[in-house]
Order: C-alpha cells, then structure tokens, then sequence
C-alpha cells in the first residue's frame, strides 16, 4: 500500500516566528468592510476647509445633543441661512 506522504506534511508556521504587529503596522493597513475596501479621508472632490471658530456655548450644546453628524447639520443650518439671505 503506497502512503500519502502530504499527509504529514505541516503547512502551519510557528507563530511566534511571526513578525510583532504594532502601531505603525496597523496605520499602513487596508481596512475592509467585508468585501469593500474602505478609504480613508475625505473623498475626492469633497471640498470642505478646515478652520478655528468660537460660537456661544448653548449653540453648540444644542447642536451637539442630537448627536455624532453635528458638524454637517450645523453646516447645513449655515447653507439654508445663506439661501434665505440671498432670497431676500
């Protein structure tokens, strides 16, 4: 009876031969949401500038308890303003 000899084959590398996975490995690495890989940053073409503003604190407060998106309705709040200033 002839024998597999791939049957005793290991195919497993010892882990800890591995190389150590640390900060700067993780910062380089792709991220995937399952099949789609998930880019980091801005998208192209989205034109926003970043910049310091100061505003009363209960402005901001009542922008913030809505929770995570209170930039983009506080944006959008600024652009609704705009368009009725120019309406007028």
């Amino acid at each position: 009876m002839t024998v597999n000899s791939d049957a005793t084959k290991t195919d497993w590398v010892d882990p800890d031969d591995a190389p150590e996975l640390d900060d700067a490995w993780f910062e380089k690495a792709d991220h995937h949401r399952g099949e789609t890989l998930v880019r980091r940053g801005r998208p192209k073409g989205a034109e926003k500038v970043s910049t310091t503003i100061r505003f009363d604190a209960d402005v901001l407060a009542a922008f913030k308890q809505d929770g995570a998106g209170w930039q983009t309705r506080m944006n959008q709040a600024l652009r609704d303003w705009l368009a009725r200033k120019s309406a007028a």
